[in-house]
């Protein structure tokens, strides 16, 4: 009798992703070639003493004559992944190799993911201070709130290479892009609108300072204990300072009660929030429920009641994807050799993104496709040409 076959174990690479993910994303290729001895002599020793030698005696050759200012360092401590939270640096690396895989594919931007195996503030900022000789730029990554703000802060302080952290940045210039077309389409000035933000976490008060900036009429935030306000027990620095800003009509009480009357509301919490308080929203109201995988409210839900909904997946129209930002602000920065980030070059890269949609405005139409073409060049000229005017440009 012939034996049972011994049923086999499934392999990871049975799944597409984990396939698709064996080995890694990058790889590291040279951009010359070494075909004989003559070329060896001048990649490496001794032509590359002489290189090494007139960098030493001017260090700002090193940007004509290596890769510091074309190539980014992707840095974080995987303590606040995608949605997945605290998981670790060696668990944060697949998160961190498509981020620079998105560097690459959208603005020709060359990357290298950094996790760092360390969360303690002054740790991350030593570390990143004593490797930034080999970078143009830093994108911080996944860094939970609000230690990140603290670092970028240090970070922008003690460097004089641009340095973003994306999970703020990059969402509030998506935010603010959309938000400005929406606002179109309906026929409402920024000025005019009433917001409520769902989540005053790093994206959170980052979306809400971008909008001030912006020149919106009033924001209440929220956090996991309500409305944040000026006075409010347990606030930390951070939504303190924001709370100053913010809430000018003092509201207290849950995002849902903010939504009576309001004309915009902004999820980036991870909560959900009922449909009978998005009919409570004013006419023509606006709704980006953004948190992933579940919005705060299913769009379908939202449409019922809002002229305008946005998402933050790729499988509903209007996805706020922070891909449509930060490759082409890089870009911008580095091809200027800019010695930061203003706020009026994030400005500058909302108002390109939200010029390309154009006439083509419409409610399932209010920011670009992250594949549209015209995206990283629009933002990366804008980029370029706001640092330019705001003389932060090196070249």
């Amino acid at each position: 009798m012939a034996a049972e076959p011994i049923p086999t174990e499934p392999s990871l690479d049975d799944d597409p992703a984990f396939s698709l993910h064996r080995g890694g994303k990058l790889e590291m290729r040279s951009s010359i070639p070494v075909r004989n001895a003559e070329d060896l002599s001048l990649a490496y020793t001794p032509g590359v003493a002489r290189v090494c030698t007139a960098i030493a005696d001017n260090p700002e050759l090193a940007h004509d004559y290596t890769w510091t200012s074309r190539v980014v360092a992707v840095v974080t401590d995987g303590t606040a992944v995608l949605g997945l939270g605290d998981i670790g640096p060696a668990a944060s690396m697949p998160v961190m190799e498509g981020k620079s895989l998105l560097f690459k594919e959208f603005a020709g931007v060359d990357s290298v993911p950094i996790a760092l195996n360390c969360t303690d503030v002054d740790e991350i900022v030593d570390t990143v201070i004593r490797m930034a000789p080999s970078f143009g730029g830093i994108n911080l990554e996944d860094i939970s709130a609000p230690r990140c703000f603290e670092v970028e802060d240090r970070l922008r302080a003690a460097l004089d290479i641009p340095v973003f952290h994306d999970d703020q940045h990059g969402t509030a210039i998506v935010t603010l892009a959309a938000l400005k077309n929406a606002a179109r389409l309906v026929g409402k000035d920024l000025s005019e609108l009433r917001a409520v933000v769902a989540g005053a976490g790093a994206s959170g008060i980052a979306v809400s300072k971008i909008l001030i900036n912006a020149g919106i009429g009033d924001i209440a935030l929220s956090d996991s204990k309500g409305l944040v306000y000026e006075g409010r027990d347990g606030l930390n620095p951070i939504k303190q300072e924001i709370a100053t800003i913010t809430n000018r009509s003092r509201l207290e009480g849950s995002t849902e009660e903010a939504l009576r009357g309001a004309d915009v509301f902004i999820g980036l919490s991870g909560s959900t929030v009922r449909e009978s308080c998005v009919a409570t929203m004013s006419e023509d109201a606006i709704v980006f429920a953004l948190s992933n995988p579940t919005p705060e409210v299913h769009p379908e839900v939202a449409r019922r009641h809002a002229r305008v909904v946005a998402t933050g997946r790729s499988d509903f129209p209007n996805q706020i994807n922070n891909v449509l930002a930060f490759p082409g602000i890089f870009r911008g920065a580095l091809d200027v050799r800019a010695h930061t980030i203003t706020e009026g070059m994030k400005l500058a890269a909302a108002d390109a993104l939200a010029a390309i949609v154009g006439d083509d405005l419409s409610p399932e139409y209010v920011i670009p496709n992250p594949f549209d073409e015209r995206v990283a060049p629009a933002v990366t000229e804008a980029v370029a040409a706001q640092a330019r005017r705001e003389g932060v440009a090196r070249a």
